[in-house]
Order: structure tokens, then sequence, then C-alpha cells
């Protein structure tokens, strides 16, 4: 079976009823892909946005070295979660032309996953700076477990169960 779903990957029909060639699909999958990201981004670059004008509010200061750490962590963590979903855009731009278009999907994929991976952690890390902010340190870190669980639950968890299911 292929990664496209059970068929063959001749490009003949890749067992969802679609007769297309591997350069046809690959086209396909980057549009796809496109329009993931374009959601992603946009939330992306606000939290970074956020993350960066923070050190500049006057209450900074009064942050204990803990928060402070927690708050560099999620600034960095925002840097990368930015750069890996950016990161497809330029690779197509670099590689186009030179008749890669599949192998450069898939790994716009990769880096695409592990954006959202690092997007789970700056969501996480941002609660936990917020959070220990405006409630008690203990109960900032069961927020924080419980919002991390609901994200896995419908980013990895769902998504798994559905291609499993998917499969009998």
């Amino acid at each position: 079976m292929s990664e496209n779903g059970p068929g063959r990957d001749d490009g003949s029909d890749d067992g969802w009823g679609r007769h297309e060639t591997p350069e046809q699909r690959a086209d396909r999958k980057w549009t796809d892909l496109l329009q993931e990201l374009r959601v992603t981004q946009t939330g992306v670059q606000i939290l970074f946005g956020f993350l960066l004008t923070v050190v500049f509010q006057q209450r900074f200061g009064d942050l204990s070295p803990t928060d402070r750490h927690i708050y560099v962590v999620t600034v960095m963590l925002g840097a990368a979660t930015t750069g890996a979903l950016i990161a497809p855009v330029s690779l197509h731009r670099l590689l186009t032309g030179q008749r890669l278009k599949p192998q450069t999907v898939v790994w716009a994929s990769r880096l695409t996953v592990l954006g959202l991976g690092l997007l789970l952690c700056t969501t996480a890390s941002s609660l936990l700076l917020i959070l220990r902010v405006a409630v008690h340190n203990t109960t900032a870190v069961w927020l924080v477990g419980a919002m991390v669980a609901w994200f896995v639950l419908y980013w990895i968890v769902i998504p798994l169960w559905a291609r499993h299911a998917n499969r009998d």
C-alpha cells in the first residue's frame, strides 16, 4: 500500500477513485498543504508577534526568574515554529523547476508536522507563562496539562484513529 492510500504508485488509480499521475498527485497534495499552511501561519504569526511584545511591557520586570526562563523558552519555540511552518514555502521556491515536486511535497509535509508539534509546545509554554501570572502555580500546571491533552486528542489521537478506522 502506498502512502496515498490503497492502490498502485504508477499513477493509474490511487484507490480512492482518482486517476492521476504522480505529478498530478503531487500538485494536488501541494495545493492542499498550502491551504493548511495558510491557516497555521496566520495563527503562529499572531502568537509570535504577541510574544515579541511581552518583553517591552512594564510588568515584565516584575516576572520571577522562572517566568523569565519560561518566556525565553516560549519565544525560542515560537521562532522555531515560525521557521518550520514557513520552510515549505522556501523549500518550494528554491526547488521549483528541479523536477522534485513529489519529494518537495513529502519534505514540506514533514516540516509542517514538525511545525505543528512546535506549535503545540509554543502554545503550552505560552499558556504556562500566562497562567502562572494569573493563577496559582499548581493550578497553572494542571490547566496547561489539560489543554495539551485537548490538543493531542484533536491533533493526533482522532486523526490517527480515523486513519486506522479507514484502513479496515
